[in-house]
């Protein structure tokens, strides 16, 4: 049976009286001055036990000796495994930690962020923690490597960054890996897609378009990904490519292949171009790479552009198309000398459709365009504006083109009928770069 948390007024507000006590015990231990969190259990309890018996007695709170007890342990165990994190890393509703330095600590709950009560005593309190989270990991920070990305068993994702180049103390976010990744139906109700985008999407799939899903930080990139992959057909072989395992797809044929960073000694490394190079031997019919940011870049557009149509991946740009400048600028970091119009004649050929998601000021992610790559003219791309969402208004997403003019999906018509299209009802296509 679950088991109800007890509340109290603080400035006639309902808290969680753990949270409360939480902090009431943080001060008591800096008053005390002794480094108890250091010494034994026995030692921490007995002094946790004490303070807690003499917050509810003086605050004359109805609570039994057994209630008690249980609120000791509970806050030994947080003091002395990962501190405040353990009630935020338990509660489903979060989906992001943010910490910085150890008196500020910040939360996202739906899609918006909140500033927590709950606090770590000081630097080294935060660093320890930190230090508990990468140890069952094998993941080194020190001075001489400030800076760590790591994944924690249950597929969290874990950054932490310290002093010296942290300048306000230990930093740490943790993105909670959802165990119940939101299907097409919760995207539909949350408003991030209607049916006429998921039957597009539909139609998208089953034509081994290429895909990108472009978006910032936080928009659903990932959340998207999974929900497209679920869309292939059951009988095809997949290869995943991520520097952080968070796809789950239900496939039975499916190869998961995650980066590695480089040991303590620099070695041992393998990133995403190697995973790239090596997913190709392996007879993949879909290639999904959780994201394109490095040196990858040359080996995916040619893997589109060689046989492996109908593979997914993302990319960080803040619109449609800028996402095709992301990818020409990628290219550029790589070194390789590849004239404009060859690069972009790579790229018009590999991609077929660009998803853009955006996350509004209320923390609602939805999908904001999505563009078709038609072509090249005069060395500039020629894209097709499918669909749009219309904020501001009830609409939601509006069809701004009828006709879908590239090679895979020329012709096609989608079932659903649209109440909402664009002035010029026809196809719009646009010159950009």
């Amino acid at each position: 049976m679950k088991r109800q948390s007890m509340t109290i007024k603080v400035g006639g507000v309902d808290t969680d009286l753990k949270s409360v006590l939480h902090r009431y015990i943080i001060d008591a231990l800096e008053d005390d001055g002794d480094n108890l969190l250091e010494g034994p259990r026995a030692q921490l309890v007995h002094f946790v036990g004490d303070k807690v018996h003499d917050y509810t007695r003086q605050r004359q709170m109805p609570i039994s000796r057994y209630e008690v007890d249980r609120l000791t342990e509970e806050l030994v165990d947080e003091l002395i495994g990962f501190g405040p994190l353990e009630v935020l890393l338990r509660d489903p509703t979060i989906t992001e930690i943010l910490v910085n330095g150890p008196h500020r600590i910040f939360i996202e709950r739906h899609g918006v962020l909140y500033q927590s009560e709950l606090r770590f005593m000081d630097d080294n309190h935060l660093l320890r923690v930190i230090q508990r989270i990468l140890a069952p990991l094998g993941r080194r920070l020190d001075q001489s490597s400030p800076m760590v990305d790591a994944r924690l068993p249950d597929g969290s994702r874990v950054n932490a960054v310290i002093p010296p180049v942290a300048l306000d103390g230990p930093c740490l976010s943790v993105r909670k890996f959802s165990q119940d990744m939101m299907s097409s139906n919760d995207l539909i109700a949350s408003g991030s897609i209607d049916h006429n985008i998921l039957e597009f999407f539909t139609l998208m799939v089953k034509k081994r378009c290429n895909v990108v899903i472009s978006g910032g930080t936080g928009t659903g990139k990932t959340t998207m990904l999974n929900m497209l992959s679920r869309l292939i057909n059951e009988r095809e072989r997949i290869v995943t490519i991520e520097d952080t395992a968070e796809l789950q797809l239900k496939h039975t044929h499916v190869v998961r292949l995650e980066t590695r960073p480089p040991n303590a000694d620099g070695h041992g490394e393998v990133n995403a171009r190697d995973l790239v190079r090596n997913a190709l031997r392996m007879r993949p019919d879909r290639l999904i790479l959780g994201e394109i940011r490095g040196m990858e870049v040359l080996d995916v557009l040619t893997a589109m552009n060689t046989g492996h149509d109908g593979s997914m991946t993302t990319v960080h740009a803040n619109t449609a198309s800028d996402a095709l400048l992301r990818l020409e600028t990628l290219v550029g970091f790589t070194g390789m000398q590849i004239q404009a119009s060859t690069l972009r004649e790579t790229i018009c050929s590999a991609i077929d459709i660009i998803v853009q998601l955006t996350r509004n000021s209320e923390g609602r992610r939805h999908v904001s365009e999505i563009l078709e790559v038609v072509g090249l003219r005069d060395g500039h791309y020629i894209t097709n504006t499918l669909f749009r969402s219309e904020p501001g208004t009830q609409i939601g997403f509006i069809r701004e083109s009828n006709n879908m003019a590239g090679d895979k999906l020329r012709n096609e018509k989608l079932r659903n009928s649209f109440n909402h299209i664009s002035a010029t009802g026809g196809s719009k296509f646009q010159h950009h770069g």
